[in-house]
């Protein structure tokens, strides 16, 4: 495990000096979902890949931006699946974006995950590694310097809604209002990395991605962006779930496959599935 965490360094450093570079235009391709790719999103990713392929514990990766996974090492027993920069979009504005990385052993389950991973690029370079703990680290120079163990409270005052509101059922807008309504405060940036990275900094609170009538199966991927997220939270004491089942014992049966999620610290997660329960 530890041969993976030094190439994610390495590869958030190589990251951190692309961001830098002025041409961030729209390349001529589209990704798994259609959408089209940023030369960033495509750099990102070939870092990445490079790095992972020195790796000889490394089977198989998995990329937000690759239609299909890729194998590495044959003998290798790691499966990585990783969003190269989650809200690329958002680089132009100079606001702070991500990587993130679900580390699987054997396959991609959530059931066989055993570590994640997400850096966020903004003011400063941070990496959040979530194996036994879950550690902040930060980036001073040309070294990580570890920083201290996350932990979440069981209630925190931070509301980071996702989605559309037009197309939300009334009953989660309902729910969005009544935090609001407890004294909860508004952070949505419109990066997932940011947002759910000051929750978990600032003890507690509610992301929330739920389906709506746009993208009735939700818009975040399960292997790239919410098994990681709800890895990481459940070993700093909050939890995820899908307004029914915790996130991590939902079934994945293709690497682009999405959920609706919530993350959040005990409190309002209780409160997550007490209001989709009455409304199932």
């Amino acid at each position: 495990m530890t041969d993976i965490f030094e190439a994610i360094q390495k590869t958030a450093k190589r990251i951190k000096k692309a961001i830098d570079v002025k041409d961030i235009g729209y390349s001529q391709q589209a990704n798994s979902s259609g959408e089209t790719q940023l030369q960033l999103d495509i750099q990102c990713d070939m870092i990445i890949e490079e790095e992972f392929s020195q790796v000889p514990s490394i089977h198989t990766i998995a990329s937000e931006e690759k239609e299909k996974e890729m194998l590495l090492n044959e003998n290798g027993k790691y499966f990585i699946a990783y969003d190269p920069l989650d809200g690329s979009s958002l680089v132009d504005v100079n606001l702070s974006v991500g990587s993130i990385f679900g580390i699987y052993e054997g396959a991609f389950e959530a059931k066989k995950m055993v570590a994640s991973c997400y850096v966020v690029f903004g003011p400063r370079v941070e990496m959040v590694f979530a194996h036994n703990k879950t550690k902040l680290h930060l980036l001073q120079g040309e070294d990580w310097v570890f920083v201290k163990e996350i932990r979440l409270q069981d209630k925190g005052n931070l509301n980071a809604p996702g989605g559309t509101q037009q197309n939300w059922e009334p009953y989660h807008k309902e729910m969005v209002d009544s935090f609001f309504a407890e004294g909860y405060r508004l952070r949505y940036s419109g990066g997932m990395v940011p947002d759910l990275h000051q929750i978990l900094l600032k003890g507690g609170g509610l992301f929330s991605y739920p389906n709506t009538s746009d993208r009735p199966n939700g818009k975040l991927r399960k292997l790239f962006e919410v098994f990681p997220f709800a890895f990481a939270f459940k070993k700093a004491g909050g939890e995820g779930t899908d307004g029914e089942f915790d996130l991590m014992a939902l079934e994945c049966t293709g690497i682009h496959e999405t959920s609706q999620c919530f993350f959040g610290s005990k409190y309002e997660i209780a409160r997550v599935k007490e209001v989709y329960a009455n409304n199932r």
